[in-house]
């Protein structure tokens, strides 16, 4: 099974409105509800690939209550910890006649020191079972900034390949634990490094500790640093929609090609197709079966030069 965490989850509330007109009031056209947090989109999308998912992580609370009862018939098994607070709510507001998403996103529960070492023994257990692992999104109060690293580092103890996909701090404490996989956006990776060339960028997150690194480029697909070897995967044409969620589908690729034992081309012509393919969907964690099916064989994936 392929084990996901989401140490923020978060019940998604999605409003869409004709036009988005800021010091104006709005008539919301529809209302869309589910089950967020990115280990939770990815974990719904292994499972639409027909893989075994698992996502652990902490939920509480009335909206920690909806959350989990929403997740039930979507396909991930179900290993939140408990806790006492209320999982956090984000807010998408949709500009029907743009396409733009503006999102708000709450902070999310405090966790006490009782529930992160209840989560800790679990996670242990999950590993255990586990194929793989991704530690994705942000860290809520409570957390301290090294959590990410610490999760890391059991998981290699454990022989866990391990996927890190978050930001800001968390990303460098956890990029020195030296996780398998490293998958920041190019905005992520420069704050990281200070390079705005992706290259480059991406080169220097390998030297901090990633084995190695997949940036997300938006339209322009993904850009990958091995040890030996650089790749470039990107989608025949950019793709109009919302992109929510999308890196989320890309990380499900990754992480299913991983444990496939795909050879990388194969790997990241499945994580384009299907990042684009959630662009084309209504919500994070979906994915357009048929727009996917479309898309796997025009992904373009080059060779570029072997990684310094």
């Amino acid at each position: 099974m392929i084990l996901t965490v989401t140490l923020n989850t978060a019940l998604d509330i999605t409003y869409k409105v004709a036009a988005l007109t800021p010091h104006t009031a709005h008539r919301v056209g529809e209302i869309g509800e589910r089950p967020g947090g990115k280990g939770l989109n990815v974990a719904r999308v292994l499972a639409a690939l027909g893989h075994e998912a698992v996502v652990t992580g902490f939920a509480g609370g009335r909206n920690g209550a909806v959350l989990r009862e929403m997740l039930a018939p979507l396909g991930p098994h179900d290993a939140l910890v408990p806790i006492a607070g209320n999982t956090r709510r984000t807010l998408a507001v949709v500009d029907a006649a743009t396409g733009d998403t503006t999102q708000l996103n709450e902070a999310g529960p405090t966790v006490t020191p009782e529930e992160w070492a209840a989560f800790l023994s679990s996670y242990d257990m999950l590993l255990r079972e586990a194929e793989a692992v991704a530690l994705c999104g942000s860290l809520p109060p409570g957390i301290h900034v090294g959590a990410y690293a610490a999760l890391v580092r059991r998981a290699r103890t454990a022989g866990v390949p391990v996927l890190l996909d978050t930001s800001g701090e968390p990303l460098r404490r956890g990029i020195a634990a030296r996780p398998d996989l490293l998958k920041p956006n190019a905005d992520e990776l420069a704050q990281l490094t200070g390079a705005r060339e992706p290259l480059r960028a991406a080169r220097d997150a390998r030297r901090r500790g990633a084995h190695t690194v997949v940036a997300s480029l938006g339209p322009e697909g993904l850009l990958v640093a091995t040890p030996t070897t650089v790749w470039q995967a990107s989608p025949p044409s950019p793709v109009k929609g919302n992109p929510t969620g999308a890196g989320d589908s890309a990380v499900a690729g990754l992480l299913s090609g991983l444990v496939e034992q795909l050879p990388w081309p194969e790997r990241l012509s499945r994580a384009v197709a299907l990042s684009a393919a959630t662009v084309l969907a209504p919500a994070a964690g979906e994915f357009d079966a048929a727009a996917y099916a479309e898309l796997l064989p025009r992904i373009a994936v080059t060779e570029r030069a072997a990684a310094a």
